[in-house]
């Protein structure tokens, strides 16, 4: 898996670190981890309903914050766990752009081992950077 989970952070916290080759592969990887800290199995979420995203942004980093908060949004009002199968990232002047295509479905307690409530994607230690092996993530959400 492109993530792992990082301990000893805060109580009311989660963290954890992504990858990916390329930018968008660090953005799938990232939304996996965030939907994995609520859901203890990420194949008990069958592709039954789809959004589309598009988002911009002045950084990388705040293009990864607004999907990772998108994520969240859609659970908080839609009652949706969603992953996100492909996204696509462009840069244009002085802002990046993204398209993502994410399928999921209603939150079903008898069916989805429930971890915590991800509340927001926080600013402490945030980071987003390229690397020489490809793009790295470090997020904390707050539960």
């Amino acid at each position: 898996m492109p993530f792992e989970y990082v301990d000893d952070i805060a109580t009311a916290d989660a963290a954890f670190r992504a990858w990916g080759a390329t930018a968008e592969e660090l953005f799938i990887a990232a939304s996996d981890a965030l939907v994995n800290v609520m859901v203890e199995r990420l194949d008990s979420i069958e592709p039954r309903e789809q959004r589309s995203m598009a988002l911009e942004a002045e950084a990388m980093e705040m293009l990864l914050f607004e999907l990772l908060q998108e994520i969240i949004f859609y659970k908080d009002a839609d009652q949706l766990l969603l992953r996100v199968g492909r996204v696509e990232i462009s840069a244009c002047n002085d802002h990046f752009s993204l398209r993502a295509e994410a399928s999921g479905e209603m939150i079903d307690p008898a069916r989805h081992d429930l971890i915590v409530d991800v509340k927001a994607v926080t600013f402490h230690r945030y980071r987003v950077e390229q690397t020489p092996e490809g793009w790295e993530a470090f997020v904390i959400v707050d539960i």
